[in-house]
């Protein structure tokens, strides 16, 4: 299952020059609205981004507008904010009700990166060591060390599937723009765990990691695509109304110089 996966692959750099689409994707902190605007630029679909996300992220009005459909688009947006030059290298959604999400920036600070672990609730679902410094970026292995240890997925799953490997291999999704491979090693992890493990609940397991979403894959697809719609269409009668506004100013010849 894991022969194919280095453990030991180590990204060159965190801080390299990213495109425009990667940099307007990382100011957005919910996961759900990441995925799907990750979609619309794959599919060319630009203008739909550009018109949606800003230089500094979603719009207050349309986070607030998305979470009004439904909770899950909470997840992310209560992150910490990335110091300046930090980035995120890696994330964990997982599907409660609220899509709660941990993550870890990395920065570049006088020769070497510091790392910290991050949640939405000022840290009370982190439970080891959050913070770390290196000189070159971690490996694959060493992240998914650093990350699993300071946010303990193992419990969160446990809380919620009393030891069913197929439910908990559903309820995350493990995220990284730097390791390709961060979701496989985590599902390794997972498997590895859950193999071994009693059904025993654990009674420390974290407060804040909510129930499973009873709202399928598709219907969320359907609530952001309408949404997204809602939106696309608003921007064609906004440019249709300046359209009116101005053509009639446009249109007019300016005057002509008249020299004695």
């Amino acid at each position: 299952m894991n022969d194919d996966i280095d453990f030991n692959f180590r990204p060159s750099s965190y801080f390299r020059p990213r495109r425009l689409e990667q940099y307007l994707l990382s100011q957005v902190k919910g996961g759900v609205l990441k995925r799907k605007l990750q979609t619309l630029f794959e599919e060319g679909r630009h203008s739909e981004v550009k018109a949606l996300v800003g230089s500094k992220g979603i719009s207050e009005n349309d986070r607030k507008a998305l979470e009004a459909f439904h909770p899950m688009f909470m997840g992310g947006n209560y992150l910490p904010d990335t110091e300046h030059s930090e980035v995120e290298i890696a994330r964990i959604q997982i599907k409660s009700t609220t899509y709660d999400v941990a993550s870890v920036f990395a920065k570049f600070d006088k020769g070497v990166i510091r790392y910290r672990v991050v949640d939405e609730y000022d840290g009370e679902t982190l439970a080891g060591k959050t913070k770390k410094i290196t000189k070159i970026p971690l490996t694959l292995g060493k992240l998914a060390d650093f990350f699993l240890a300071a946010w303990p997925l193992m419990d969160v799953l446990e809380m919620n599937f009393r030891g069913d490997l197929k439910a908990s291999l559903d309820f995350f999704l493990a995220e990284s723009d730097f390791y390709p491979d961060f979701d496989r090693l985590c599902r390794i992890r997972v498997s590895q765990h859950f193999t071994g493990c009693s059904t025993d609940v654990k009674r420390d397991t974290p407060k804040s990691t909510g129930q499973p979403s009873k709202t399928s894959d598709s219907e969320l697809v359907q609530m952001l695509t309408d949404y997204m719609e809602k939106k696309a269409t608003e921007l064609q009668a906004k440019r249709k109304h300046l359209h009116e506004m101005f053509s009639p100013l446009l249109s007019k010849k300016p005057p002509s110089d008249s020299k004695p």
